[in-house]
């Protein structure tokens, strides 16, 4: 009991949300000590004092997201985007390897290996996907959680066959990584966006790599790519970082500042902790959604929840104060830690009137 008192004051501290929010699948609220440093590292730069702070809020926020992935600090790549670290991976296949993916999966882990143009890129139904590596396959890339209506791939069953074809994984957590255990290390390659789930701001995103790098060439690498990056920044890098760090960008100094304080957060509360919290809820929605008739898109186990039918209500929704997504005629509900029974209950009464 004490637990769940602590975790609720937690949340009442940081979030004060203004509508009934039910999208982080889009995009994740900003805590309130995620503004605070925010506001704290414009102050910085608008007063011209030193930068050294947020060059360590980088640091810290590899080695939070190195924490919740499961996996040393020396895997970890920070980027901008899942499409930039696809596209990384993507340019690291020689020409012919086979790409096995995920039907209808987000734009950002597939597009990247369509437009090389010369590899075999393989779609099949989620779950098939495991049964569906075969010899000859070069890598899976799949999404954790699906973003268009939650379902969530079997990924032991997708490493063991991998192993089985001597194929490398390529998984994207973005929709899963604060609310599901997240096992990069069990995987070659992983990514994640940090302005969903992890609730920090739009800007800063992970990419983590095998120890000795996967076969990746750091192609997009400039000073900070460096062993020593402030000794690397004029002409060719003189020694390329021996970590992952070989592969990060120039990190948008601000966003990370304000991620530090998020991922804090998502610590202080526990991955465990919340993801009871997020699925209670979306369990309770679908359990309302079968006393109006409906019935979501099959997502067991999922904070995410698709129904089919819907999607064109969401103007509606939004005139009522509630935020949801409308997927391809689909109404996405995504529940996180700043939503209570009562946000369901509000959905579920605007949707059965």
């Amino acid at each position: 009991m004490e637990g769940m008192e602590s975790f609720e004051s937690l949340v009442r501290a940081e979030f004060t949300p203004k509508t009934t929010y039910l999208n982080t699948a889009s995009n994740g609220l900003l805590p309130a000590r995620t503004v605070a440093a925010l506001h704290e590292a414009a102050l910085l730069r608008a007063e011209g004092r030193p930068l050294a702070p947020l060059h360590e809020d980088v640091e810290a926020c590899r080695a939070a997201f190195a924490r919740l992935a499961g996996v040393p600090v020396t895997r970890v790549a920070l980027g901008a985007s899942v499409a930039a670290h696809t596209g990384l991976i993507a340019a690291s296949l020689p020409a012919g390897a086979e790409v096995l993916t995920a039907e209808d999966d987000f734009t950002s882990v597939l597009n990247p290996f369509h437009v090389r143009g010369d590899l075999k890129v393989r779609a099949v139904p989620l779950e098939r996907i495991a049964e569906s590596v075969r010899p000859g396959t070069a890598l899976v890339a799949v999404s954790a959680a699906q973003s268009a209506d939650g379902r969530i791939a079997d990924l032991p069953a997708l490493r063991e066959a991998a192993l089985a074809h001597g194929a490398r994984t390529y998984v994207d957590f973005s929709q899963a990584a604060g609310w599901l255990p997240t096992d990069a290390g069990a995987h070659d390659f992983s990514a994640a966006v940090s302005f969903k789930w992890l609730l920090g701001p739009h800007g800063a995103a992970f990419l983590v790599v095998p120890e000795d790098f996967g076969g990746l060439s750091p192609i997009l690498a400039g000073w900070v790519a460096g062993e020593k990056p402030w000794d690397s920044c004029y002409g060719p890098v003189a020694e390329l970082a021996r970590s992952a760090r070989r592969f990060d960008l120039t990190p948008a100094l601000f966003s990370y500042a304000g991620l530090r304080r998020s991922l804090e957060l998502v610590g202080e509360l526990g991955v465990a902790a919340i993801g009871a919290h997020d699925l209670a809820l979306a369990d309770r929605f679908r359990a309302g959604l079968a006393a109006l008739g409906r019935e979501p898109l099959p997502a067991p186990g999922s904070a995410i929840v698709s129904v089919p039918g819907l999607g064109s209500r969401q103007g509606e929704l939004a005139a009522a104060g509630i935020q949801v997504s409308d997927r391809s005629g689909n109404l996405r509900a995504a529940f996180h830690v700043y939503n209570t029974p009562a946000d369901v209950d509000r959905l579920l009464d605007v949707l059965s009137g």
